[in-house]
């Protein structure tokens, strides 16, 4: 217990000492030992390092996770150890949404045919969102947080360290240079007593022994003031080369660090191209995309189709798929006959049927139609078809 009260009170010393130093030298009465031009370049630099990691990890987080209670229920979680329980990204719930309507609504309907397929991708785009943001967490963000809460812990830990050594290196001098000119005005009174009997004299003899008494005090602890000056001098030393050292560091974090930008770049890369390729699918399966989708039988109005570049529309002459035999024998037997849709088509009117590519249908010839038209039939929707869109099947 006696230790701890002599160790608390050294070290209260030695607060208070620091505290007024500081103090002195924002105010301007006492001078500061200034560090090396190459140290203070090193601590700038480790601040700005800093100052911009978190940054663009705070904007990172915003990009990979822009609900603001989903983060911060996401670091209540790491801060309890816990893993973060599984939720579907909204891509999969849509994806999910999409696939439910298009069951309900009839898969064998072109309109719930194309939400199923929609829905699909959806949830693969889902799949591969998920797969980003993990893979950019951990090359990416992890390392910045590692350095932001380890290495620059450390190198603030050290530089508090070198702080209160330049305080105690600081204090050390102004105490040398006190002691030292108590030493010298000690030397200039120490002269002999002046001669005479007068009361006054020897009461001014008086006053400057006793003055000299207690400047001598002060010069008794010249020799102790700049042994401490040294011991500091060489504590001080030492904190600034271990800061130095770790400062020097930043290096070869900026190097680790422009490898984690690199791969974090390559996972968006690989993300969007999945994305590009799993659209450039669902494209293929869809055709082009209508700029108005209606009910089949519900249109009342010319609708224009909004067709790709890269999708050609079809020849308005009968297709070749089609023909003319097999076309004669379905209009001459008044039955009905299986097609496979060639191209996707948008009901012009509510006679008509809207058609997906490659589905099947059942098409057959009313007397008095078109030439150029069938009636077909898909579960209990019916409609006039073109038959440049239809391949009759066997």
């Amino acid at each position: 217990m006696d230790f701890s009260v002599k160790r608390l009170a050294a070290d209260a010393g030695t607060f208070l000492s620091r505290a007024v130093q500081f103090t002195e030298e924002k105010l301007g009465q006492a001078e500061i030992t200034e560090l090396d031009a190459h140290l203070e370049n090193l601590l700038t630099r480790a601040e700005t390092t800093k100052q911009w990691t978190e940054r663009i990890m705070k904007q990172t987080e915003v990009l990979l996770q822009p609900n603001p209670n989903v983060r911060i229920e996401e670091f209540l979680y790491e801060k309890l150890d816990k893993k973060v329980p599984t939720r579907a990204n909204n891509r999969e719930l849509l994806g999910e949404s999409m696939i439910d309507s298009g069951h309900e609504i009839g898969p064998g309907t072109a309109y719930g045919s194309a939400l199923i397929k929609c829905g699909q991708t959806e949830k693969r785009l889902g799949g591969a969102e998920r797969e980003f943001i993990q893979s950019s967490a951990n090359t990416f963000l992890t390392p910045l947080r590692n350095f932001i809460e380890g290495d620059y812990k450390t190198i603030s830990r050290e530089r508090k360290l070198l702080q209160n050594k330049r305080l105690d290196l600081d204090a050390a001098k102004t105490r040398v240079k006190k002691a030292r000119v108590a030493d010298a005005r000690s030397a200039e009174l120490n002269s002999t007593p002046p001669l005479g009997e007068e009361y006054g004299v020897h009461f001014s003899y008086m006053l400057s022994f006793l003055h000299v008494k207690w400047l001598k005090m002060w010069a008794q602890e010249v020799t102790q003031a700049e042994t401490e000056l040294r011991v500091t001098q060489s504590e001080f030393d030492r904190q600034a080369e271990i800061t130095r050292l770790l400062l020097e560091g930043i290096g070869s974090t900026h190097a680790h660090h422009l490898r984690c930008l690199n791969d974090f770049v390559e996972a968006q890369s690989t993300y969007y191209a999945q994305c590009y390729q799993y659209m450039v699918d669902l494209q293929k399966q869809l055709g082009s995309f209508p700029s108005s989708f209606s009910s089949n039988n519900n249109q009342s109005g010319i609708s224009v189709p909004a067709v790709s570049p890269s999708v050609s529309l079809p020849s308005l002459a009968p297709a070749p798929s089609a023909g003319s035999s097999a076309l004669g024998e379905l209009r001459g037997s008044g039955g009905s006959r299986k097609a496979r849709v060639l191209y996707d088509y948008d009901a012009a009117s509510s006679s008509e049927l809207s058609l997906l590519a490659d589905e099947v249908i059942t098409v057959s010839s009313v007397p008095g139609m078109d030439s150029d038209w069938l009636m077909g039939e898909r579960g209990a929707q019916k409609g006039k078809v073109p038959i440049t869109y239809l391949e009759l099947l066997n």
